[in-house]
């Protein structure tokens, strides 16, 4: 994965970072030699956030067929939460 120096974002602006994403979806971001950020375009962010998704969605799915969740009401929910709120301060 390349590297953009914070310097040559202040001397090139934008154009450092499309450069960097020709031949890579993400590109790192150093600010005095150190990794801070990873830039990458809006299609492939809303790919890894699409990922993330369907993780998300089948892990769910694995919960409901292994019986790993509660049927409960929108009071009761609330409730719940109330109360995992209060034993954790």
């Amino acid at each position: 994965m390349g590297t953009v120096a914070a310097n040559d974002l202040k001397t090139k602006g934008i154009k450092a970072i499309e450069d960097a994403l020709l031949t890579q979806p993400e590109a790192l971001v150093s600010v005095r030699g150190q990794i801070k950020y990873v830039v990458m375009s809006q299609d492939h962010y809303h790919y890894l956030r699409e990922c993330e998704l369907e993780a998300a969605l089948a892990e769910s799915r694995a919960d409901m067929a292994s019986d790993r969740f509660l049927k409960e009401t929108v009071a009761q929910h609330l409730k719940r939460l109330k109360q995992l709120n209060k034993a954790s301060k």
